[in-house]
């Protein structure tokens, strides 16, 4: 007879989903708005994150965009959407994935649906951004990482 291995007990769990912060200014308004509108955008995006306890993380996604129209600034928006999260059976190079990558594509549609809010609100035209790849942008900082010791 025998045994079967067991699979490793892996469990993710959303605690929670959260606006840490929020920020938007229209410093050239009401001159702004008598422009012809043809906008630039300049989108900043980072992750941090930090261990609660064991297993519990809060992983803070921050997104700042900053349009320009004619070279001056329309508005600035800044959202630091966080998230609690549970991360059980995971090695090292899983949960910094994890924190990295997965829980980022969790956090970024609430971030873009606040952006486009307050977008809306400061009577701008809307604000829609498009889906970013966190997995794609977690395996290149590793690459360089990895360059940058080399």
């Amino acid at each position: 007879m025998t045994e079967q291995a067991t699979p490793e007990q892996h469990q993710f769990f959303i605690q929670r989903v959260y606006t840490k912060n929020v920020s938007f200014e229209a410093p050239n308004s009401p001159q702004i708005f008598q422009q012809e509108w043809e906008p630039e955008l300049n989108l900043d995006l980072n992750v941090k994150y930090t261990n609660i306890e064991k297993d519990l993380f809060e992983v803070v996604l921050m997104v700042t965009a900053e349009v320009k129209n004619k070279s001056k600034v329309a508005f600035l928006v800044e959202v630091e959407q966080a998230g609690i999260f549970t991360i059980q059976g995971a090695n090292e190079e899983q949960l910094d994935h994890a924190l990295g990558s997965f829980c980022p594509s969790l956090l970024f549609p609430y971030a873009r649906e606040t952006i486009s809010t307050e977008v809306t609100r400061g009577s701008f035209p809307q604000l829609v951004l498009s889906p970013v790849n966190f997995d794609a942008i977690y395996w290149h900082q590793k690459q360089e990482a990895q360059a940058q010791k080399s």
